[in-house]
Formats: structure tokens, sequence, C-alpha cells
């Protein structure tokens, strides 16, 4: 039979708004479609060019402003300079041609750089990057490479048996083929290097990125801040980044706005997006306006910083949003405080900004919700639902499901017990996204996507009260939703929140209760430590009833806010009633509250309690008015785990254990005392499809965030399929074990699992050794049933302790950090220095604020890493191992910012030390015995089984000084295995792994630290006895004393004037003294009239040469072996006649090529009555070859004069390469433009201009700005 076509397009599951009424209310009230209202969209910056968002419904621009709060985009335009003939040099050094119609009556123009890929998120990088190479690099390089191959064919065809001289030759169309060949192994894009420019045009500052690359300030687009004009340029037809500015502090910084990523766009179309022509398309309130604020900094990949945050909110209640909408949000140690999330809650206590923002990603568990969202009670926190229509129209599932929440959506409570999400809203949708994604719109999902849909949908609200005059606070609002949210079947109140956000109710409710008495107040409920409800989880909270005295105080909004009239305060008195739906709840029946703060008894008694959990709030009404719903909710959770009875195998089983799609099972569990890891074994029962699980585990540390003990893992099963999972708990505290059917994984399946506990453990769980602690033991112990232990250390990390060398505290300029009431903002920037002896992956960890954003005490804090040319080369925050960098042999400074509004407060930190890690290449193994003889005789330990709360003890010894890495220093630590180099000072850090089984071992292990000593000291005079000072009689004092006072005179030639008597004294007085004359040489070859004093090199060069016995010198390292008594005498003094030749040779040689290439038309300048020597190529190469018999030619002491041989020989590839390997030591300027120079002579174009591009990037002229 035939199948139907079902042409009808479920749109309406596109961008969902059925489900939260939104839908109908548009409907009935099309003017009520969020006109009047602007929502800020603080995420990764909007595309202003993306579709849907260049208008309202009613006509009005749908995006005000266009900020970026992170400073990534920011450029410093504070070089001043004059136009010229109608011209300005740009920093780039580009000629910069300023258009006839452009307007400067100062004809000053501020100028900057910035770097496009500064802009640029990471995969429009990427897909740049691909572009270009293939575009400019690729096809010259492949000719080049070409002919150079042909060439060297050519020339072995013509060459089977070349001479010295054609060696060179070869050697020369080799260093070619390397050097292209090199390239396009290691090509890296720098891309698209940008002069900019600022002036004040008499009455606005105005902007222009010269995106030509060529200076046609003419082709590019002039541009006044976004909010004047709101205009936006494209930075590239290939990039199709659009792009904004704002321009601060009187011209001196151009604030260059892109976005970080899709994200921000896609959530402003779902909260607001418009589509005249698409109206099924539209976002939930298309007449609302936006303000795009990017928050998420590009350099850390999007991640928010708390600076971004706080100058957010400066902007959000600069511009008097009503709506925020905030889809971001970490895991947090703490909920609702740190002086972030106290600014976030301050623009919503007193400046009346309701602010919307996702409850998480990090479901199913419970207590996942992220901060702000879930944690903060100023904000409303927001699940993510899936509806049928969803699941048709985005995801083309083949079945319809029943609505449900999705599976990673974050659940309550809060770690103090508040429930942690509000309401829930649809979080999905396909929606708009920038124009350089080169797509119209993208399927997105999380609680990113029903946080705008719920904002969205407020905004219809406020549309509607403001057109009909009614008033509402921030904390109206949120009773609102919590009263009238619609619960959905199925769905837990953990996942759901008060349930799926109601548009019609939602006004209603505020247009039916605006003149209420508690319509301007917020009631805060505090249980004994600050908490905002009763959560009880652990065993010992278990045991008995516990009684919590609770504070209810009503709060009165700001005058900011509404007016509030003292009498009204005075007068306020709500006679309130409190029920609860839990017998095993007592409480108080009755309150009256006026304007102060009053305290209830509640009982919890959680005996008799079934397993699992449980969730119940005492709510409080106002008697004279119940249909108002809840005033005052106090959250109540009760878990009650499950012991492990089989306490001989520590084990739990779950059999024939059946999931739908989207359900999960939950487990709470008692971890045995002892117990330090469990082992997951979990297998299907079906035969014939396979199925994709979630499986997660949590536990509750106080003062630790929720990732800090967890577990996550995507699981799929295949048809009878099996997995067996380990990972690390910690004893005595409940286990929530959950399992989920992914929601969209269709068809039912059966289960079969069971959890094991292992427990071994150490006396020290924490061990730190010192390697002049000896030998020391530490006492290994298996604490639930017999274990086979094998231990073993490995050292990963090498940590290095930085002090900082520099710090200053500056008040920020500009409104930007000016917070409401003038209060200005501080930053503290800390400088450190340190240098790096060959290539490794580091990461800056600053400990004292490590792991802390929201919660932290401080506004921000973040790292910018510059090499010795002041190149920026990674960006770090909070979250120190995000952020790893490479760095080669070389000097290297760090700058860390931190800020608060109070000075005094940052003042602590002047002396903050931070910790530098080196990953080591290979781990290093610290060996471990299992007694002290053994440790003694180094006789390392295998495995062992120990029996049930045995001891066996372990030892552990110093590292050998090889072993420790180069570099470390005392005070270092490792985390286990010592580098090669690693000095007193630094550590070593690694694992300490106890365990044999390898499914046990890394979750079983815990961290080791080995901090570094001393190393011991080498016998300077390599075991000889000191005695042996020199040949022949020892001098008197007399004679030291003149060797003395004639080294010093000595030492002073290369200070003093090169006409300086001094030194023909010296020679009149010692005319064999060779170190005389060397230091007179280099004295020469240093001096900056060098070129005019070739002549005397050269011949003060022959008379070093002809003062050594080159033949006994010959001989002497001729010989095999030197029986004489003062052999480490003699070796010593002829080492430092070979030096001497070597580098009389090489002066010798370098100023006979500079005569030569002026000779040859060279780039030398002329000398004025100079009478220079013949030199010919000949007298160059016998120079040459002559090195040869003292020097490898690849030493670099040979570098400068093999480079000066290759260009005057013209073999450019064998000049190239050296130049090239100098450059990669230490890159200069100077050394880059030698590079293009053969480049050049080699006509290697592309070559060159990737190496001018590229010397833009690398040698900025002052640190990159925070």
């Amino acid at each position: 039979m035939a199948s139907t076509i079902d042409i009808d397009f479920p749109v309406h599951g596109l961008l969902p708004k059925k489900e939260t009424g939104a839908a109908s209310f548009l409907d009935k009230y099309p003017d009520h479609d969020g006109r009047n209202v602007l929502i800020a969209i603080l995420d990764t910056g909007v595309d202003p060019g993306a579709p849907g968002l260049q208008v309202t419904s009613d006509g009005k621009p749908k995006i005000v402003d266009v900020i970026d709060t992170t400073g990534s985009g920011d450029c410093d335009t504070s070089t001043i300079v004059e136009v010229k003939d109608g011209e300005v040099t740009g920093l780039t050094g580009r000629i910069l041609k300023i258009p006839d119609d452009w307007t400067n009556p100062s004809g000053q123009y501020h100028i900057g750089v910035k770097p496009a890929y500064d802009l640029f998120p990471r995969i429009l990088k990427d897909r740049m990057t691909k572009d270009r190479r293939e575009k400019k690099w690729d096809p010259p390089n492949r000719v080049a490479l070409a002919e150079a191959s042909r060439r060297l064919e050519e020339f072995d065809a013509k060459t089977p048996s070349p001479s010295q001289d054609e060696k060179l030759i070869r050697e020369d169309l080799q260093a070619q083929i390397d050097i292209l060949t090199n390239f396009d192994k290691k090509y890296s894009d720098c891309g698209p290097v940008y002069d900019c420019l600022v002036f004040f045009d008499g009455n606005t500052w105005r902007a222009c990125v010269d995106t030509s690359e060529e200076g046609n300030l003419g082709e590019c687009k002039l541009l006044a801040s976004y909010r004047e004009e709101r205009q936006f340029a494209t930075l590239s037809r290939e990039d199709m980044m659009n792009y904004t500015v704002s321009i601060h502090n009187d011209g001196n910084v151009l604030e260059i706005v892109t976005n970080a990523g899709s994200h921000a766009t896609h959530v402003a179309c779902i909260a607001a997006g418009y589509f005249p022509d698409s109206p099924e398309r539209n976002g939930v309130a298309p007449g609302a306006q936006v303000i795009s604020i990017k928050i998420g900094d590009t350099r850390l990949g999007s991640m928010e910083t708390g600076s971004s945050l706080v100058r957010a909110m400066i902007k959000v209640i600069e511009y008097k949003c009503d709506l925020v909408n905030y889809s971001y949000g970490e895991a947090s140690n703490w909920p609702n405080s740190g002086r972030v999330c106290d600014i976030l809650s301050e623009a919503v206590k007193k400046h009346g900004v309701i602010f919307v923002s996702s409850a998480g990603n990090n479901g199913p568990a419970l207590s996942t919700v992220g901060c702000p969202g879930g944690t903060t009670d100023a904000l409303i926190g927001v699940g993510a639902q899936v509806s049928p229509a969803m699941m048709s129209a985005e995801y083309s599932l083949r079945e319809k499901l029943p609505c449900m929440q999705y599976t990673w959506s974050s659940r309550g409570p809060t770690h103090d017990g508040a429930l942690g999400v509000c309401i829930s809203a649809p979080g999905g949708a396909i929606a708009s996204v920038p124009n350089w994604t080169l797509r119209g719109c993208q399927l997105m999902n999380g609680t990113s996507m029903s946080s705008p849909n719920a904002c969205g949908c407020l905004g219809l609200v406020l549309s509607a009260l403001k057109a009909m005059g009614v008033g509402y606070t921030p904390f109206s609002v949120k009773r609102a939703l919590e009263n009238t949210a619609v619960k959905v079947d199925n769905i837990e109140v953990f996942a759901l929140g008060y349930g799926l956000i109601q548009v019609e109710k939602t006004m209603d409710y505020l247009v039916n209760f605006d003149k209420q008495k508690e319509s301007k107040v917020q009631f805060t409920v505090i249980t004994g430590c600050g908490k905002r409800g009763i959560y009880l989880r652990e065993p010992r909270q278990l045991i008995k009833p516990s009684e919590f005295n609770v504070s209810i105080e009503p709060r009165f909004c700001d005058k900011d806010i509404c007016q509030t009239e003292q009498e009204e305060k005075i007068n306020f008195c709500m006679e309130m009633c409190f029920t609860c739906d839990a017998a095993w709840v007592q409480h108080p029946t009755h309150l009256e509250l006026m304007n102060s703060s009053r305290t209830i008894n509640i009982k919890i008694d959680p005996r008799g309690l079934q397993t699992g959990v449980h969730y119940t709030e005492v709510r409080g009404y106002d008697v004279s008015c119940i249909e108002k719903g809840a005033v005052v909710r106090l959250p109540v959770t009760v878990i009650i785990p499950q012991k492990v009875e089989d306490t001989l195998n520590s084990e739990m089983s779950y059999s024939n254990v059946s999931f739908k799609p989207g359900q999960i099972h939950r487990h709470f569990i008692q971890v045995p005392h002892g117990a330090t890891v469990a082992v997951l074994k979990i297998n299907s029962t079906d035969l014939e499809k396979k199925c994709r699980m979630l499986i997660h585990a949590i536990q509750v540390i106080p003062q630790c965030s929720y990732s800090s003990h967890e577990y996550e893992k995507f699981l799929t099963l295949s048809d009878n399929g099996q997995s067996t999972l380990t990972f690390k708990v910690t004893e005595n505290r409940t286990l929530e074990l959950c399992i989920a059917k992914w929601w969209a994984n269709l068809g039912d399946v059966t289960l079969n699992y069971s959890l094991n506990f292992h427990g071994v453990q150490i006396d020290n769980m924490s061990p730190v050794y010192h390697g002049a602690d000896g030998i020391m033991r530490y006492d290994v112990k298996a604490t639930l049933k017999p274990e086979e232990i094998s231990p073993s250390i490995s050292l990963k990390t090498l940590c290095q302790p930085l002090k900082p060398t520099e710090y200053k505290i500056k008040c920020l300029n500009g409104p930007r950090d000016v917070l409401p009431n003038d209060r200005h903002i501080f930053a503290l920037e800390l400088t450190y220095s340190f240098h790096i002896d060959k290539s490794v992956d580091v990461f800056p960890d600053c400990t004292l604020l490590s792991s802390m954003l929201y919660e932290s005490e401080y506004e921000s804090q973040i790292w910018m890493l510059y090499d010795s040319n002041k190149q920026c080369l990674g960006t770090g925050d909070a979250y120190a191992s995000k952020y790893t960098v490479k760095l080669e042999k070389g000097d290297y400074t760090i700058i860390l910012q931190v800020r608060h509004e109070k000075k005094d407060q940052l003042e602590k930190l002047k002396d903050l030390s931070i910790v530098l890690n080196h990953k080591l290449q290979s781990s290093i193994a610290l060996d471990v015995f299992n007694t002290w003889p053994k440790a003694i005789n180094n006789k390392k330990m295998g495995s062992a089984t120990i029996d049930k709360d045995d001891l066996y003890p372990i030892y552990i010894g110093p590292l050998p000084s090889d072993k420790i890495p180069k570099g470390a220093k005392p005070g270092y630590y490792l985390f286990c295995r010592i580098p090669k180099g690693a000095k007193p000072g630094h550590y070593l850090s690694g694992s300490l792994t106890l365990f044999k089984d390898e499914l046990l071992s890394k979750p079983g292990s815990v961290q080791f630290k080995y901090v570094v000593t001393d190393s011991p000291k080498k016998n300077k005079n390599g075991g000889k006895d000191k005695s042996e000072k020199s040949i022949g009689k020892e001098k008197t004092k007399v004679e030291e004393y003149d060797e003395a006072v004639r080294d010093l005179k000595i030492s002073w030639l290369s200070k003093l004037e090169l006409d300086n008597p001094l030194y023909d004294e010296l020679r009149k007085t010692y005319p064999d003294h060779l170190p005389l004359y060397m230091s007179r040489l280099q004295a020469l070859d240093t001096s900056k009239d060098r070129s005019k004093k070739l002549v005397e090199i050269i011949d003060l060069a022959k008379v070093v040469s002809s003062k050594i016995d080159q033949n006994a010198l010959l001989a002497y390292y001729g010989m095999k072996s030197d029986p004489r008594p003062e052999a480490t005498v003699i070796k010593k003094d002829m080492d430092k006649q070979k030096e001497m030749l070597i580098e009389a040779l090489v002066k010798l040689a370098c100023a006979e090529a500079d005569i030569l290439m002026r000779e040859n038309g060279g780039e030398m300048e002329e000398e004025e009555g100079a009478l220079l020597p013949e030199v010919t190529l000949q007298d160059l190469n016998e120079t040459y070859q002559t090195l040869q018999r003292w020097i490898d030619l690849n030493d670099d002491k040979m570098s400068q004069f093999s480079v000066l041989h290759a260009k005057a020989n013209q073999q450019y590839g064998r000049a190239l390469k050296l130049l090239l390997k100098q450059s990669e030591d230490k890159p200069t300027p100077d050394m880059d433009k030698k590079c293009m120079e053969m480049y050049k002579k080699l006509g290697w174009t592309h070559c060159e201009n990737y190496a001018s591009n590229w010397m833009l990037v690398k040698y900025p002229t002052s640190y990159r700005p925070f």
C-alpha cells in the first residue's frame, strides 16, 4: 500500500511557543509581543547581520547596542599621528590613505593594530587558516618545491662526483628543498593584520579598520560606536565576520566587537527574533529589543570571566534593561555568594532587572545545578524540556514520545537546600546563527535554549504589564512564575522546578495581585548557617529527628526599583498560615509577620521513610488571600540511602531493571567505611538492539563543587553487551548512582547491573615527600576485604613556584569600569619572569584563586603569557589546566590581573605566588619498596596481597639526581618522577597508585608530590688535586698582583673609546699576551663604527692567529690521551688557545666577507677615504676551509660567517637555513628581515609575504591590553 506524504511541516516545533502558551498569547494580544521591552543578551556576542535580528515587529532597530566587555577585542589606539599629504603611516608600516570625504578638524589620528585572528572564534580561525593556505600558500609553495627538486636532480645527474665547492652547491639546493618542505609541515597562518584609525570628526568619535590590508581606507567602512548610528561592517567576504566598534577613553581604546561563537545569536533569535516574511520562525517576543553584551572571551575560547560580567552589569544598569538572559554557568564550590554573584544580585535587588539564567546541562544526577542560574536566589533558573512537537520538527524522531525533561538538564537541590531550578521551558530550537558559520540557522539544545525561551515569555508578560500600567518587581514576577507554572506528569520537581512557564497565567497573576501588600517585597527564608532550605542526605543526619530554626524576613525593594513610602514599611503586616503535605515534617500553623525578621521552628523526622529521595515544601500563605498561592516557600529534601548488606563482598546488585526513553533510575547508597573505589558492571539483556545510556555518579561534599566528586559516562551497550566502569568514592557519605536511558534513544531496554566497593587506604592520603627525608614509610591498609596491591609512583608534572617581580595597582580608567554610585574598580597587575631551557608545554596556576569564578571574593583573575618580544602566546583564567601553552627555549613573562572595587583587598595579594606547571615529556617513576633494607639496596617491590584491616608498610626513597628534570630547583615539586633540570624550590607532582588491578588503579590513586632538594655539587677541578694550578714554578704575590692589574686593564678595553691610548700602552708592555689582542679585536668587532675598522680587524685577527702555534695545537688534539701529570692544566691552556684561534678566524672571515660584498655592490655603505684590501671569493673560501679544520661548520660560533659565506657564493638556500635556525633560537626583527631578504633573492614571494605578516604579530610595541 502506498504511503501518504504529509506536506504540513510542523513548523511550530522548530522554535516552540505553544507549550508555554506564548503562541496563544500572541494571537490574543498581538501588540503585547515584547514591545517596549529591552533584553540584554549576555553571551558570546550577537551577530547584528544575522537573519531575524534587524528590526522589531513595530519597526524599531532590533539591536540597540553591541558591546564587548571581555577586552578581547580591545585595540590600543593611544599612539597619535598627524596627517601629512593626505596620508599617515600605520603601526604596521603601511601607508594609510585618508579619504577626502573624511572630516577631521584636528588632523590627528589615533592608530593601532589588530590581528584578525584575535577577533575570530576557533572554528572560524580554523576555516580561514585552511582556506588561506589552499589559496595563498599551497600553489606557490608547490611550484617552488618542484623547481628546487628539479634543479637538484639536474645537478646530481651532471655532477656524480662533486668537488668540495660543488658539495656546497648541492648543500644549497638541498637546503632549499628542506626549507620549503619544513615550511609545508609547520605552516601556521597568523591571519590578516589590520591597521586601525580613530579620530574625532567634530561631533563624534569614528573608527576605521583597514580590512584592505593595503592602506586603501576608502574601501573600508567608517564607523561610529554602534549605539550612535547602529552600523556594522564585514571584515571580508571570505570570513563573513560582522563587526561593530565602540570607542573609549577619548579615542585611546578601540573596542572591536565580534562574536566568540554562534551561541549568542541563536539565543537572541529564540528570545526576540523577527521574520516579517516567515512569522512562524519568529522568536518568542518579536517586538522586544536586544542589547548584545559579549561576556565570552575569545582569548579563552568563549569562557566567561568575572570582569566581563561586572562590566556587563554596569551596562545593563546604564541601559535600564528590563530582562537579562544568561545562558552560561559553571559548577561552584558554594552557592549564592561571591563577588560576581553579589554584583548580579545587586542588579536585580537594587535596579529591578529580571535576570533569567540557564540551570545547567550537567544532569541527570541531583544537585548538579550550575552557578549562577541554579544557585543564586535573585536569579530565575530555567530547566530544559522537550515536547513531542520538538521531537518531530527538530530531531526527526520516528516515534512521538511524551513530554519529558532532557536527560542532561541539571537537577536541584542546591547544596544549601534551595530547589535550584525555578521553572522549565522548551530547551531546543532551530534558530539563526552568525553569518560567518555560512548557514542561516542551526539546531541547538540545552538549558542555554530554554533560558531565552523563558526570557522571551517574560518579555511578552512585561510588554503587556507596561501597556496596561501594571507595576511589578523582580520578586513579584518570580512569585508569579512559581505559582502559575504548570506541572508536567512524570517529571520530578528537581528537574522541572515549579513547572513549565505559562505566559498568560503569569500575566493574569501579576495583574490580579498587583496591589497586594507583598508586591514590593522579597521574602528571605534562611535556616541555620545561612542555608536556603533543608537538605538531609548523609547517614549522620538521618539517625534522629532534627529541628531547624528558620528566619523569615520581608525586604522591601530598593528605591531605584519602585517608590516605597516609609508608611508602607511601618504598616506592613501579614498574617500567615503554613502548610506541608508531608507527615514527617512538623511546623507551626501561623505567623504574624511585620517588617522584621521572625523565626519559626521546623522539625524533620526522617525515620521510617523509604529508601530514595523525598521532597516537600513548607509553604506560607497570606490568610487574607489564599488564592494567590504561596508567598513563602521552604524546600525540604531528604535522601534515605541504602546500606550495603553484603559486607563480605561489599556489593549491591540490581536485576531486570527496565528503561524507557528518558527514564532515570536513581540509587542512593551509603558508601561503606573504608571504601575508596566503586566498580559498576552493567549488561543489557536485549538481544536485538543497542541502547545509549548515561551513567552519572555524584557525592555532595561540603564546600566542593559537584564536579569535584562526579563521574559521568555516556555508554552505548550493544545487544547483550556489557561494560565495566570504575570511579572514586568517599567513605561514609551518600553516593547517588544515576542510570538513565538517553531521551532520544527509542525502544525499551532491560539491564542488569551491580556495584562493588573496594578500599585500600594509605595513612597519608595527600603524601608530600621531600628529597631530604631519606627513606619515608607509609602504611597501606585494605579496609573492606583482602586486596592485591602493586604500589607505583608516576610523576608527570614539574611545578615551578614563581614570585612576582613587580606589582602595581591602578584605578581602571573609563566608564566601563565604574559601578553605580561612582564605585571605581581597581586592578592589581602582577608580573612574573621565568626562563625555559627546552621546548615544553606549560600551564600557569594561580592556586589561591583557582577553580573559583562566581563564588570568588575577587572579581576575576586572568593571565597573559608573553615571550621576550611581547608577543602574547596564551591566556588563561581560574581553570588553569584548560589553558596549556607550548614554549620553546627562551625568556618569558606572565602578567596576572586581579580586580576588585576595594583597593585594600588587592593589597593583600601583592606578593601572590603562582605555580608554573611543566608537563613532562615522559613520566618519572619513583621506586617503591616493601622493606627498609630493600629500599637501601634498591630492590623494588612487586605485588602483594593484604588482608582486611592489616597494615602493609611501603617505603619511598629519594630520586637519583640524574632523574631530576633539567631546570628543577629546590622547592620545586613533581607530580611523580623527577625530570632532569628540576632544581631546589621546584616540586614534582603525580600520582601514587595502590591497586594492582588496572581498572582500579586510576580511581584508587592519590596525588603525590616530590619536593626537589639541592643536587650534589660536582668538583670543578674534575676530581684532580687543587695543587695542580699551573705549569712551572709558583708565582709570587707581586707577580699575581701585576697579572691582576693587567687583566683588569684589559677588561676595560671594550668599555673605553677605541682611540683611548690604553691598548697601545698594554701592547708595548705585554707584546705576546693573546688575551690583550682578543679583547681589542672584540672591541673593534662590536663597535658602532665596525664598518670603518675592517682593515684593523683583519690585521689584528692575523696577528692573533700568527701568535698561536697551529701545528702544536693540531698535534695536541691528535693525541689519544695525555699521560702527563699536568694534563688538566695543559688541556685548559690548549682549549683557550683553540677558542681564541677560532674566534679570530671567524672575525677575520666576517670582515673579509663584508669587504667582498661591498665590492660586489652588497648592502654595506661606502666608506669615505678608506683603503680596503682586495678580497676575492677564493680568499673567503680558503678561510672557510681553514675554519673547517678547527670547528664543526654547524657550530653556533660559525653561524654568522657561514651566512656571509653562503651569501657571497650566492647560495641563498644555505644562508636561509642558517638564518632560520638562528631565528628559532632567538627571534628578532632584524633576523626576520634578513630571512625576508633571502626569500626575495630566491624568488619565494609567498614566503616573503608570509614572514612579513608574521612580523606584525611577533613584535608588538607593547603588551596586549587586558
